[in-house]
């Protein structure tokens, strides 16, 4: 049967939101073009119309809000690059090239030394001291600069891994702000551009970590994902069982794999019903390049309520967990240059339901028939990653169906969620270093100097177990049994007893009313561990956030098909 694109496939509705998208973006590329080519001053007078406009519709009290918070931020925002930020809080940090085996050039930087610390050789081949090694990797249209843009340093997830004497590198993906160059490409050339996830997770990740394994002269290394960074690891180590050995955990901060769609019904259905109306809209080079002209003519906070207003009409996220200060300083370093592909592939996956690889197959004007019943794009076949595996996610984070998630990983996953958490607040939220930080914190510890044996997995099950309180019940089951060790940590934990995961009943809920916080607001001490009776799969935890005093956890053990 003969069929034309859209026409058996588009509503009505969905014709509309076509044509409204084709008029916006002409819109965005006209005034884009007439940008370019006005003078500074006349941008200049842009931003201040866009500035009395703020002063014009906002309160009194707001103004004063926002004027104490600019004046903390305006640093930060200003910044020029990933040097500078890192610089503000008195770190230095180093920039690196790797080149990729397709001719890439990627940007890396490095914080390697505490403040104080910078003439001391740390992992060189000429003595001086070995640190663990740490790589963190941003997520879609960004780049390494969104780990260090936080307003307190506290809160600032390397910075604090510096402190506790880590190595702690980040990568960038081709294309953005930091590996826009390639050897055979200008990015001018549409041929740079045509990359996907696919690029990422066979060159760009294993390259990056086999330049800092080179480097930095150790085996191993941790990495740290943010969202589409956790999608490239699950990717990347699915299809490179080698680089298992290299990872000696990999922790996913708001993972991605298979979302399940935008949160505005008629931008999910046009995205499903066809992801390549995206090369329609936006060209086959970078997309959304127009931010930045965006960013130069708004006022900041006019700027931030863009943000927010695209955030909430395409993901439900409100950012209420991330403070004005946060905003004015983070977002102006949010955006940077990605391909057009590699986004129609996250709506290639978010169609399909499925975890694969970029489909080739873009559908011609016209076609006889159907062929999909002798095509298949193959899967990333993620539940064969060896190495540890921790989720930490938002329970708010319309990004992350954590069901699904965990049907597709290894049993070994162990998975913690954060109430009333988004997607960006694994970032930049005012309480990430008491909510999240702990738990990356302790699966570093548990994992960085320890091989991927099934025994080392247990003990780390036991150590998540311990974090249970003596109050701890079970709804599904009134029967319990219970155990004490002591430890302040996962591994210290788990090195107590391995017994305590010892499978020989099904439960499907441990419910915990949980040990208290200490005074500093950190994590307390694991002073007391629970027998878990179950078959061994993938854990989730839920961490109550909205108690500034006590912390429950929800634990369930997933039985896998290939362990009954």
């Amino acid at each position: 049967m003969w069929r034309i694109p859209f026409v058996s496939r588009l509503n009505l509705s969905e014709y509309v939101a076509l044509v409204v998208s084709f008029m916006l973006v002409g819109l965005e590329a006209l005034i884009r073009v007439l940008t370019l080519a006005l003078p500074t001053s006349i941008i200049a007078l842009c931003y201040r119309a866009s500035k009395r406009l703020f002063h014009y519709t906002t309160s009194t009290a707001a103004k004063k809000s926002v004027s104490r918070q600019s004046s903390r931020s305006s640093a930060i925002r200003d910044a020029s690059d990933f040097v500078d930020l890192c610089a503000l809080s008195g770190y230095l940090a180093e920039e690196h090239v790797v080149q990729t085996s397709d001719g890439y050039l990627l940007g890396l930087h490095r914080l390697g030394w505490e403040r104080g610390e910078e003439g001391v050789r740390v992992n060189s081949s000429k003595g001086g001291i070995k640190k663990p090694v740490v790589y963190l990797h941003h997520g879609l249209l960004m780049n390494s600069e969104v780990w260090v843009c936080l307003t307190d340093e506290e809160r600032c997830l390397p910075f604090h891994l510096v402190e506790k004497g880590y190595d702690v590198w980040f990568g960038n993906n081709r294309g953005n702000k930091y590996s826009k160059k390639s050897i055979h490409h200008p990015p001018i050339a549409m041929a740079f551009w045509d990359f996907s996830m696919d690029e990422f997770a066979f060159h760009d990740i294993p390259d990056s970590i086999d330049y800092i394994l080179s480097t930095t002269y150790q085996p191993s290394l941790s990495y740290i994902g943010f969202s589409q960074g956790t999608a490239q690891a699950f990717a990347t180590l699915s299809i490179h069982p080698k680089l298992n050995d290299k990872v000696n955990v990999f922790i996913a901060l708001a993972p991605a794999m298979s979302p399940a769609g935008l949160r505005n019904g008629i931008v999910d259905s046009l995205m499903k019903a066809s992801p390549e109306v995206l090369f329609l809209l936006f060209g086959r080079r970078s997309i959304l390049s127009s931010t930045t002209m965006w960013q130069s003519i708004l006022y900041p906070p006019i700027f931030v309520r863009v943000i927010d207003t695209s955030l909430a009409f395409l993901f439900g996220w409100y950012g209420k967990n991330i403070s004005m200060a946060q905003k004015l300083a983070a977002y102006p370093h949010l955006y940077s240059f990605t391909s057009t592909k590699s986004v129609v592939h996250w709506f290639q996956i978010i169609r399909t339901a499925s975890f694969q690889l970029y489909d080739d197959d873009v559908q011609p004007p016209l076609r006889l028939g159907s062929v999909s019943k002798y095509t298949k794009v193959a899967r990333f076949p993620t539940r064969n990653i060896k190495t540890p595996v921790v989720l930490v996610y938002g329970g708010s984070d319309s990004l992350v169906d954590i069901n699904v998630m965990l049907k597709q990983l290894p049993a070994h996953t162990v998975a913690t969620e954060i109430p009333h958490f988004e997607h960006l607040d694994l970032l930049w939220a005012r309480d990430v270093d008491t909510l999240v930080f702990p738990h990356v914190i302790d699966a570093l510890e548990s994992f960085s100097d320890s091989g991927h044996t099934e025994e080392h997995f247990a003990k780390h099950r036991a150590a998540r177990h311990a974090s249970l309180g003596p109050g701890a019940r079970r709804p599904h089951n009134p029967t319990e049994s219970t155990s004490k060790s002591l430890g302040s940590s996962y591994a210290d934990v788990a090195a107590v007893n391995v017994a305590a995961v010892t499978p020989d009943i099904d439960d499907d809920n441990l419910v915990s009313d949980g040990p208290r916080r200490n005074t500093e607001g950190a994590m307390p001490s694991l002073a007391s561990s629970r027998k878990r009776r179950g078959r061994s799969g993938s854990e989730r935890i839920e961490y109550d956030s909205t108690s500034s005093s006590e912390i429950a956890y929800v634990t369930t053990a997933r039985a896998t098909e290939d362990e009954k």
